[in-house]
């Protein structure tokens, strides 16, 4: 092994050194794939067909881009109207129940999350749950 620095090292270093342009960020690419600790979705005024489209995107959409934690805001149901609808119960709101529901029974989705906070969807103080997927590598 050599140890000595021929000239045209010793001359790049020296121009290195001089050089007052700023340095290229290289790791740039690596930087922008790191995790975003949580994101949020709110689905108040959506039909169950409209939430459950958004839904099954978003979720999709943050487990490409290694979001961790997903705040669904459904709603309480408190002003749902829902209560007219004979085939809908008046004790339950729509979203809130029926969009963990439908990511429950939606297998391409489940494989992205690591759990759903189900405390939460039947907590009648919480107008939100949050879901907690796979991190992709």
């Amino acid at each position: 092994m050599n140890n000595k620095l021929s000239e045209k090292d010793k001359k790049d270093w020296e121009n290195f050194l001089n050089n007052k342009d700023p340095l290229e960020v290289k790791d740039q690419e690596l930087s922008q794939k790191k995790s975003i600790i949580e994101k949020s979705i709110d689905l108040h005024g959506l039909t169950l067909n409209e939430a459950n489209n958004k839904i099954y995107k978003f979720i999709k959409y943050c487990h490409e881009n290694n979001v961790k934690k997903i705040n669904v805001i459904t709603g309480k149901g408190m002003r749902s109207k829902n209560i007219n609808d004979p085939y809908q119960s008046k004790d339950l709101s729509i979203l809130k129940h029926s969009v963990p529901e439908y990511i429950k029974g939606n297998s391409d989705l489940m494989n992205r999350i690591l759990k759903i906070d189900f405390e939460a969807v039947n907590s009648s103080s919480m107008g939100s749950f949050d879901i907690f997927l796979k991190i992709t590598k």
